[in-house]
């Protein structure tokens, strides 16, 4: 063992060297693959600008670019944004690609959650979230939800910040919108965080941690990273206090559920009627606690952070194209002078409510596709990853073994020409309308943003009524400003937040 430990601290320092030594390498140069450390200095080097790298590297006529890590590490990453291997993974041979060991061992903190999960375990849980998100009072029950959110929360938030010429960062607003609104469908649990005052949520900045890390821990070999973990130190002891963070907050929800059931016999003491709906405790109520809290973090993360990075690169695309969000309102307008009263008033309140929000909704097409073309060029989860349980040849001609991860990189498929034509860095809402005036169908191996093939997002649906009804409150009602000077560029995490946030100031019309 203490020979292990020499030899991989020696390792390390002789990657952290070469990667000294070529600090100054041209950033657009393609990877060298030294003797002993492989491609790993180019990793390390770039990792700060991951999403950046991958578009890069992937360049090539094939869209594809093997990362070998350093020898024996088994460490070898097939960045690839063609189409053809997306749909031949995600869909077409579904059942030979899987998110493997080395996925699992990376997000260890999600436990058997449907992230991780392959085979009968995913099927599993997918059968569950498909009956807790397709109850019939469901939609109902999430409208009342979001707008009691919006109503409470949002509003008096932006009005104090609107009256008091404060600065908001939109990220995390958003984030405390998405996490109390997620902690209340699932568990019943009022968490609060969106309030004038803005408190500290320490499970909201445990997430942000396991999140980054996650990424850190794909940019190193294996043994590299648990070496590190074994020390306790850097990240992976960040990751360790966050991972005991999320456990307190999750236990302590199901400790409370538990009890509530026990006395009161409710999914929620709080609710006037008993069968309002199921909840993910009764959904998996002979399940252990472990099981429970695996899951319900899952939900956690995909009902926090994808539909709360989406909002907050849509608004800053809006603050960069005053033009969108004009015609967005005039969109909104459009609907309600339709709907005036007999004394000819517009009631700004029927563009979206809980009893109109289909029709209303169906009517958006602009919004939708203004929507659609952030998550196209911004996708919350910017990454898929699945491992060949076979020896296979993708449709490039590459050939994948079980070893190797296969990365699909969302960020860099949307910054490709030969996928969306030659305008496709720029945000253009119209590529998503056709020419009849309804909204276009673009194919998921191409617009990967709600996932493709089997595993398609069962709550691509809820994400965007959430993200809708945010978009009218804000727009309108407030003018919003981006702060000058700020730099909003994308986190080096599995979901493309923002490293920085975005600053705005916020006044109402």
């Amino acid at each position: 063992m203490e020979f292990l430990n020499l030899f991989l601290l020696t390792s390390i320092f002789i990657i952290f060297v070469f990667c000294y030594i070529f600090r100054g390498n041209n950033k657009n140069s393609m990877p060298t693959n030294w003797p002993f450390v492989g491609m790993f200095f180019a990793i390390l080097k770039n990792y700060h600008r991951i999403h950046d790298f991958c578009f890069e590297i992937t360049e090539g006529p094939d869209l594809s670019f093997l990362l070998k890590g350093p020898w024996y590490t088994s460490m070898e990453l097939l960045v690839t944004t063609d189409p053809r291997n997306v749909h031949y993974a995600m869909s077409k041979n579904f059942s030979n690609y899987e998110k493997g060991d080395k996925y699992n061992e990376i997000l260890d903190v999600l436990g058997d959650g449907i992230f991780n999960a392959d085979g009968e375990l995913w099927k599993y849980h997918r059968r569950m979230a498909q009956t807790f998100l397709g109850q019939p009072q469901f939609n109902q029950l999430l409208l009342d939800k979001i707008y009691a959110k919006v109503e409470n929360g949002l509003i008096p938030v932006l009005n104090h910040a609107s009256e008091q010429g404060l600065v908001l960062d939109f990220q995390d607003l958003f984030e405390r919108f998405t996490l109390d609104s997620i902690c209340s469908l699932t568990m019943g649990y009022e968490l609060g965080s969106l309030c004038v005052d803005l408190p500290s949520v320490p499970f909201s900045k445990a997430l942000d941690v396991v999140e980054e890390v996650a990424i850190y821990r794909h940019a190193l070999p294996v043994s590299v990273w648990k070496f590190i973990r074994w020390l306790g130190v850097g990240r992976e002891r960040k990751y360790k206090k966050a991972w005991e963070t999320l456990d307190k907050f999750i236990y302590n929800c199901i400790a409370e559920k538990h009890e509530a059931v026990k006395q009161f016999g409710l999914i929620n003491p709080n609710d006037d009627e008993q069968n309002i709906g199921v909840d993910l405790l009764t959904l998996y109520k002979d399940k252990d606690d472990k099981f429970l809290r695996d899951t319900i973090l899952n939900f956690f993360i995909a009902g926090r952070d994808t539909t709360s990075t989406s909002l907050s690169w849509f608004f800053y695309l809006l603050s960069k194209n005053p033009q969108v969000q004009s015609k967005i309102r005039q969109e909104f307008i459009s609907i309600m002078k339709a709907n005036e009263d007999d004394n000819g008033n517009m009631n700004k309140s029927y563009a979206f409510t809980r009893n109109n929000f289909k029709e209303t909704s169906d009517k958006l097409v602009y919004l939708h596709g203004a929507l659609c073309e952030a998550l196209r060029l911004y996708p919350p989860v910017v990454l898929k990853i699945k491992t060949p349980v076979e020896p296979d040849i993708l449709p490039s001609g590459h050939k994948v073994e079980p070893h190797m991860q296969i990365i699909f990189n969302l960020y860099a498929m949307a910054r490709k020409k030969s996928i969306w034509g030659e305008d496709c860095c720029e945000f253009k809402p119209e590529r998503w309308i056709s020419p009849q005036g309804k909204v276009r169908h673009e194919p998921s191996y191409k617009f990967m943003a709600f996932n493709a093939g089997p595993r398609t997002c069962v709550g691509k649906d809820m994400a965007f009524i959430q993200m809708k009804v945010v978009a009218a409150t804000i727009i309108l009602n407030y003018e919003f400003q981006s702060v000058e000077g700020q730099s909003v560029v994308p986190e080096t995490s599995i979901i493309l937040r923002m490293k920085n946030g975005f600053k705005v100031k916020m006044s109402k019309i």
